[in-house]
Protein backbone atom coordinates (compact mmCIF):
# COMPACT_ATOMS: atom_id res chain seq x y z
CA UNK A 1 0.00 0.00 0.00
CA UNK A 2 1.28 3.21 -0.72
CA UNK A 3 -0.45 6.64 1.26
CA UNK A 4 -0.43 10.30 0.49
CA UNK A 5 -0.57 12.59 3.46
CA UNK A 6 -2.01 16.16 3.13
CA UNK A 7 -0.47 18.32 5.91
CA UNK A 8 -2.27 22.03 7.19
CA UNK A 9 -2.03 23.55 9.94
CA UNK A 10 -5.31 25.00 11.51
CA UNK A 11 -6.69 21.62 12.20
CA UNK A 12 -4.04 20.59 14.23
CA UNK A 13 -4.48 19.62 18.04
CA UNK A 14 -4.61 22.88 20.18
CA UNK A 15 -4.40 25.48 17.26
CA UNK A 16 -6.78 28.78 17.68
CA UNK A 17 -5.27 31.77 16.11
CA UNK A 18 -3.08 33.46 14.03
CA UNK A 19 -0.22 33.44 16.76
CA UNK A 20 0.06 29.73 16.45
CA UNK A 21 -0.05 29.14 12.84
CA UNK A 22 1.76 32.16 11.50
CA UNK A 23 5.43 32.04 11.29
CA UNK A 24 6.16 35.40 12.22
CA UNK A 25 4.15 35.09 15.33
CA UNK A 26 5.71 33.98 18.88
CA UNK A 27 3.80 30.55 19.34
CA UNK A 28 4.69 29.26 15.95
CA UNK A 29 7.59 27.47 16.61
CA UNK A 30 5.62 25.59 19.14
CA UNK A 31 3.04 24.51 16.99
CA UNK A 32 5.36 23.24 14.19
CA UNK A 33 6.57 21.11 16.54
CA UNK A 34 2.94 20.04 17.35
CA UNK A 35 2.24 19.58 13.71
CA UNK A 36 5.17 17.83 13.66
CA UNK A 37 4.30 15.18 15.79
CA UNK A 38 0.89 14.67 14.98
CA UNK A 39 1.36 14.42 11.65
CA UNK A 40 4.25 11.55 12.65
CA UNK A 41 1.45 9.47 14.39
CA UNK A 42 -0.60 8.97 11.00
CA UNK A 43 3.10 7.91 9.46
CA UNK A 44 4.16 5.57 11.95
CA UNK A 45 0.63 3.71 12.19
CA UNK A 46 0.32 3.58 8.12
CA UNK A 47 3.12 1.90 8.46
CA UNK A 48 2.44 -0.38 11.01
CA UNK A 49 -0.74 -1.20 8.84
CA UNK A 50 0.80 -2.71 5.91
CA UNK A 51 2.15 0.35 4.30
CA UNK A 52 5.25 0.34 2.26
CA UNK A 53 5.35 3.98 1.27
CA UNK A 54 4.48 7.35 2.40
CA UNK A 55 4.70 10.83 0.84
CA UNK A 56 3.51 13.68 3.12
CA UNK A 57 3.02 17.06 1.44
CA UNK A 58 3.63 19.94 4.10
CA UNK A 59 0.38 21.87 3.21
CA UNK A 60 0.33 25.30 4.90
CA UNK A 61 0.84 28.48 4.40
CA UNK A 62 4.44 28.55 2.89
CA UNK A 63 4.50 25.17 2.85
CA UNK A 64 7.88 24.28 4.82
CA UNK A 65 6.56 24.16 8.58
CA UNK A 66 7.13 20.36 9.16
CA UNK A 67 10.46 19.49 10.80
CA UNK A 68 12.08 16.57 8.56
CA UNK A 69 14.00 15.42 11.79
CA UNK A 70 11.31 14.44 13.90
CA UNK A 71 9.29 11.74 10.93
CA UNK A 72 9.34 8.59 10.51
CA UNK A 73 12.62 8.11 8.86
CA UNK A 74 11.40 6.39 5.69
CA UNK A 75 8.61 9.15 5.18
CA UNK A 76 9.33 10.81 1.88
CA UNK A 77 8.34 14.39 2.73
CA UNK A 78 7.20 16.83 -0.60
CA UNK A 79 8.11 20.58 1.21
CA UNK A 80 8.53 24.22 0.14
CA UNK A 81 6.92 26.85 -1.86
CA UNK A 82 5.96 27.62 -5.46
CA UNK A 83 4.15 24.32 -5.81
CA UNK A 84 2.48 23.58 -9.46
CA UNK A 85 -0.66 21.80 -7.05
CA UNK A 86 0.28 23.14 -3.67
CA UNK A 87 -1.59 21.05 -0.96
CA UNK A 88 -2.09 18.30 -3.46
CA UNK A 89 1.39 18.36 -5.24
CA UNK A 90 2.89 14.84 -6.01
CA UNK A 91 -0.63 13.42 -5.87
CA UNK A 92 -1.15 10.63 -8.53
CA UNK A 93 -2.98 7.35 -9.55
CA UNK A 94 0.11 5.27 -7.62
CA UNK A 95 -1.59 5.83 -4.34
CA UNK A 96 -4.10 4.05 -2.29
CA UNK A 97 -5.05 5.84 -0.95
CA UNK A 98 -5.10 9.58 0.44
CA UNK A 99 -5.41 10.69 4.39
CA UNK A 100 -5.55 14.79 5.31
CA UNK A 101 -4.10 16.10 8.44
CA UNK A 102 -5.09 19.19 10.19
CA UNK A 103 -7.76 20.36 7.97
CA UNK A 104 -10.14 22.59 8.74
CA UNK A 105 -13.36 23.93 7.26
CA UNK A 106 -14.21 25.71 4.25
CA UNK A 107 -15.26 29.51 4.39
CA UNK A 108 -18.63 31.21 5.27
CA UNK A 109 -19.32 27.61 8.05
CA UNK A 110 -18.56 27.65 11.26
CA UNK A 111 -15.07 26.06 12.94
CA UNK A 112 -11.84 27.20 13.86
CA UNK A 113 -10.04 29.15 11.91
CA UNK A 114 -12.22 28.47 9.08
CA UNK A 115 -11.39 29.48 5.45
CA UNK A 116 -10.13 28.68 1.41
CA UNK A 117 -7.05 29.21 0.49
CA UNK A 118 -7.20 32.81 1.77
CA UNK A 119 -9.36 35.03 3.73
CA UNK A 120 -10.60 37.18 0.84
CA UNK A 121 -12.95 34.23 -0.18
CA UNK A 122 -16.52 33.89 0.97
CA UNK A 123 -17.40 30.84 -1.32
CA UNK A 124 -15.97 28.29 -4.15
CA UNK A 125 -18.02 26.17 -6.52
CA UNK A 126 -17.42 23.02 -8.65
CA UNK A 127 -20.60 23.36 -10.50
CA UNK A 128 -22.97 23.55 -7.65
CA UNK A 129 -20.66 21.77 -5.12
CA UNK A 130 -19.13 24.17 -2.28
CA UNK A 131 -16.13 22.98 -1.77
CA UNK A 132 -13.53 24.30 0.50
CA UNK A 133 -9.62 23.09 0.68
CA UNK A 134 -10.36 19.73 1.50
CA UNK A 135 -13.39 19.64 -1.12
CA UNK A 136 -11.12 20.87 -3.83
CA UNK A 137 -8.49 18.55 -2.86
CA UNK A 138 -10.62 15.88 -2.72
CA UNK A 139 -11.45 15.93 -6.12
CA UNK A 140 -8.24 16.12 -7.24
CA UNK A 141 -7.16 12.89 -5.58
CA UNK A 142 -10.80 11.44 -7.15
CA UNK A 143 -9.29 12.60 -10.53
CA UNK A 144 -6.26 9.98 -9.91
CA UNK A 145 -9.27 7.90 -8.79
CA UNK A 146 -7.80 8.20 -4.97
CA UNK A 147 -10.11 7.95 -2.34
CA UNK A 148 -9.84 10.25 0.22
CA UNK A 149 -9.54 7.24 3.63
CA UNK A 150 -9.15 9.55 6.67
CA UNK A 151 -9.75 13.32 7.64
CA UNK A 152 -8.62 14.77 11.24
CA UNK A 153 -8.84 18.31 12.11
CA UNK A 154 -11.91 19.97 14.12
CA UNK A 155 -15.31 18.78 14.20
CA UNK A 156 -16.67 20.73 11.54
CA UNK A 157 -14.32 19.82 9.01
CA UNK A 158 -14.72 16.04 9.63
CA UNK A 159 -18.65 17.26 8.79
CA UNK A 160 -17.90 18.62 5.93
CA UNK A 161 -16.40 15.55 4.91
CA UNK A 162 -18.86 13.48 5.78
CA UNK A 163 -21.41 14.90 4.01
CA UNK A 164 -18.66 14.87 0.36
CA UNK A 165 -17.73 11.24 0.97
CA UNK A 166 -19.51 8.92 2.23
CA UNK A 167 -17.35 5.53 4.67
CA UNK A 168 -14.82 8.52 5.00
CA UNK A 169 -12.77 7.72 8.79
CA UNK A 170 -12.98 11.25 10.24
CA UNK A 171 -10.78 12.35 13.69
CA UNK A 172 -11.63 14.80 15.63
CA UNK A 173 -9.25 16.24 17.82
CA UNK A 174 -10.71 19.47 18.56
CA UNK A 175 -14.10 20.95 19.10
CA UNK A 176 -14.81 24.48 17.94
CA UNK A 177 -16.25 26.62 20.23
CA UNK A 178 -15.81 29.81 18.23
CA UNK A 179 -13.92 30.73 15.42
CA UNK A 180 -11.13 31.35 17.66
CA UNK A 181 -11.20 29.21 20.38
CA UNK A 182 -11.92 25.33 20.79
CA UNK A 183 -12.23 22.30 23.16
CA UNK A 184 -9.46 20.49 22.02
CA UNK A 185 -7.89 17.11 23.03
CA UNK A 186 -4.02 16.95 24.47
CA UNK A 187 -1.65 16.11 21.86
CA UNK A 188 -1.12 12.40 23.49
CA UNK A 189 -4.90 11.81 23.75
CA UNK A 190 -4.82 13.46 19.92
CA UNK A 191 -1.51 10.91 18.97
CA UNK A 192 -3.56 7.75 20.13
CA UNK A 193 -6.57 8.24 18.10
CA UNK A 194 -4.86 9.55 15.30
CA UNK A 195 -3.04 6.32 15.10
CA UNK A 196 -6.03 4.33 16.28
CA UNK A 197 -8.18 5.91 12.97
CA UNK A 198 -5.08 5.60 10.70
CA UNK A 199 -5.30 1.73 10.83
CA UNK A 200 -9.33 1.84 10.57
CA UNK A 201 -9.04 4.06 7.97
CA UNK A 202 -6.63 1.66 5.96
CA UNK A 203 -8.36 -1.82 6.90
CA UNK A 204 -11.91 0.16 5.66
CA UNK A 205 -9.73 1.32 2.39
CA UNK A 206 -12.01 -0.52 -0.23
CA UNK A 207 -15.17 0.82 1.12
CA UNK A 208 -14.63 4.25 0.15
CA UNK A 209 -15.34 5.96 -3.43
CA UNK A 210 -13.13 8.45 -4.89
CA UNK A 211 -14.85 11.92 -4.91
CA UNK A 212 -15.12 11.95 -8.74
CA UNK A 213 -14.92 15.64 -10.25
CA UNK A 214 -16.87 16.56 -13.63
CA UNK A 215 -15.39 16.09 -16.52
CA UNK A 216 -15.39 19.56 -17.79
CA UNK A 217 -15.99 21.83 -14.15
CA UNK A 218 -17.03 25.54 -13.89
CA UNK A 219 -15.29 27.04 -11.33
CA UNK A 220 -16.71 30.08 -9.45
CA UNK A 221 -15.07 32.08 -6.74
CA UNK A 222 -17.27 34.58 -4.23
CA UNK A 223 -14.81 36.99 -3.24
CA UNK A 224 -15.43 39.20 0.00
CA UNK A 225 -14.85 42.25 -1.90
CA UNK A 226 -14.85 43.62 -5.58
CA UNK A 227 -12.05 44.42 -5.73
CA UNK A 228 -10.88 40.99 -5.21
CA UNK A 229 -12.87 40.27 -8.11
CA UNK A 230 -10.85 42.49 -10.04
CA UNK A 231 -7.69 41.28 -9.44
CA UNK A 232 -8.97 37.48 -10.15
CA UNK A 233 -10.21 38.58 -13.66
CA UNK A 234 -7.21 39.58 -15.01
CA UNK A 235 -6.29 36.19 -15.36
CA UNK A 236 -7.51 34.97 -19.12
CA UNK A 237 -10.68 32.49 -19.34
CA UNK A 238 -12.46 34.01 -16.34
CA UNK A 239 -15.75 36.51 -16.12
CA UNK A 240 -17.10 38.57 -13.20
CA UNK A 241 -20.81 37.59 -12.79
CA UNK A 242 -22.48 41.10 -13.14
CA UNK A 243 -23.67 42.53 -9.86
CA UNK A 244 -21.72 40.56 -7.83
CA UNK A 245 -17.99 39.73 -7.01
CA UNK A 246 -18.06 36.02 -8.59
CA UNK A 247 -15.17 35.26 -10.84
CA UNK A 248 -16.03 32.22 -12.80
CA UNK A 249 -13.83 29.86 -15.40
CA UNK A 250 -14.72 27.33 -17.77
CA UNK A 251 -12.15 24.63 -16.80
CA UNK A 252 -11.09 21.43 -19.41
CA UNK A 253 -10.40 19.45 -16.41
CA UNK A 254 -10.22 19.47 -12.52
CA UNK A 255 -6.29 19.98 -12.67
CA UNK A 256 -7.01 23.33 -15.04
CA UNK A 257 -9.71 24.66 -12.13
CA UNK A 258 -7.24 23.81 -9.07
CA UNK A 259 -4.57 25.86 -10.71
CA UNK A 260 -6.91 28.34 -11.72
CA UNK A 261 -7.95 28.59 -8.08
CA UNK A 262 -4.35 29.13 -7.47
CA UNK A 263 -3.60 32.38 -9.44
CA UNK A 264 -7.11 34.13 -8.95
CA UNK A 265 -6.44 33.70 -5.10
CA UNK A 266 -2.51 34.70 -5.45
CA UNK A 267 -3.73 37.76 -7.50
CA UNK A 268 -6.68 38.69 -4.96
CA UNK A 269 -4.40 38.96 -2.45
CA UNK A 270 -2.84 42.00 -4.04
CA UNK A 271 -6.27 43.89 -2.90
CA UNK A 272 -5.34 46.48 -0.62
CA UNK A 273 -7.73 48.29 1.91
CA UNK A 274 -8.02 51.66 -0.32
Amino acid sequence: MKLYISVDMEGITGMVDHTQVDSGKHNYERSRIIMTDEANHVITSAFDSGCNEVVVNDSHSKMNNLLIERLHPETQLITGDVKPFSMVQGLDRSFTGAAFVGYHARAALKGVMSHSMIFGVRNMYINDVAVGELGLNAYVAGYYDVPLLMVAGDDRAAIEAEQLIPGVTTAVVKESISRSAVKSLTPAKAGQLLREKTAIALKNRDKVRPLTPPDRPLLSIEFTNYGEAEWANLMPGTEIVPETTIVRFQAKDILEAYQAMLVMTEMAMRTTFC
